[in-house]
């Protein structure tokens, strides 16, 4: 299989020990490695993909820690960089009693926002299968640059685009900005994820049927809509399908979504899928795929933090045969 490259910020979670309470009130945490685009190309790897980052941290410890995650998992670090000028991005989150979260960032700026683009070289995405990013490292700051020309690179050498906006608002002083910098980049992908949650901030419209003519712009050739317990649907513009997701007890949520695309995307590397193929995905084959993700998902929720609440390919064929 050719490799995922993921672009944008690798951080460190704090997860509290307590659930069912505030933010302010949390008195323990965890930390875990995560940030949404290393948390896809976790679930790449560890289902038997080869992954690789893109990304700055800081000359810290923290930095540290996630270098050494990575390559423990067997993601390649080569792309990550490292800084002085700024910390590595710190996320401290709260969760509620059915595992939906509260974040607080410390980003002001972090490294990651600060990697500028003249860094980014175009052998990095000869012979990759895929370039996955989403949305928080896309406001008015250096990375922003950095992705652009990464997407240039990668389509230059014919890789899939896929993007997630995996929007977190209490990152942006700006909706409108965050809204602009998302249309902006939407035309660029050939894979777009987006949830229940963010359809109406993205699109103006609650249901996805009235949003295609929103989501299918430029490159976009398949749009997956997640809907959290209610299952996913998955759209070309000749076909569509859905799946249904099963009630299991949510510990912690935190990288579900980036769970399920990353499980796609292998899917579609696997089977290989391409560019000038994704659009002619049968409802069998994306009804396949949604399901296979979902269970990934449901498999990913029963644990805590992110990448190391995924499953390797062997503990999920163990899930899938036990459920």
């Amino acid at each position: 299989m050719k490799r995922l490259i993921s672009i944008g910020e690798a951080l460190i979670d704090f997860v509290p020990h307590q659930i069912g309470c505030e933010l302010k009130n949390v008195k323990d945490f965890k930390g875990v490695v995560g940030g949404a685009p290393a948390n896809v190309g976790g679930a790449y790897i560890k289902l038997g993909g080869p992954a690789a980052m893109i990304t700055q941290l800081g000359e810290d410890a923290f930095g540290d820690r996630i270098v050494d995650e990575f390559m423990g998992h067997g993601i390649d670090v080569s792309h990550v960089l490292r800084t002085d000028a700024a910390n590595t991005c710190l996320a401290f989150v709260s969760l509620k009693e059915d595992g939906n979260r509260e974040f607080s960032f410390y980003r002001k700026p972090s490294a990651d926002m600060l990697m500028s683009a003249d860094v980014v070289k175009k052998e990095w995405f000869e012979d990759a299968y895929a370039l996955h990013f989403c949305s928080l490292c896309l406001g008015d700051f250096p990375m922003k640059e950095a992705h652009r020309k990464a997407i240039s690179f990668a389509l230059e050498c014919g890789d899939m685009i896929s993007f997630d906006p995996n929007i977190r608002l209490p990152l942006w002083k700006d909706y409108d900005e965050l809204r602009r910098a998302i249309r902006e980049f939407i035309p660029y992908a050939h894979v777009l994820k987006i949830s229940d949650e963010e359809l109406e901030f993205i699109t103006g419209c609650t249901r996805v049927e009235d949003a295609k003519d929103a989501l299918f712009q430029g490159n976009v050739q398949l749009v997956i809509y997640t809907k959290g317990a209610d299952g996913a649907e998955a759209y070309t513009k000749t076909a569509s399908a859905e799946a249904p997701s099963r009630t299991v007890k949510a510990i912690d949520t935190t990288g579900a979504g980036d769970a399920f695309i990353g499980s796609f995307l292998y899917q579609l590397s696997r089977d290989g899928v391409t560019i000038d193929t994704l659009k002619d995905l049968t409802k069998e084959q994306m009804e396949k795929y949604l399901l296979f993700s979902n269970r990934y998902c449901e498999y990913s929720v029963q644990g805590n933090g992110a990448i190391a609440s995924y499953a390797a390919k062997e503990q999920f064929e163990e899930f899938l045969k036990e459920k």
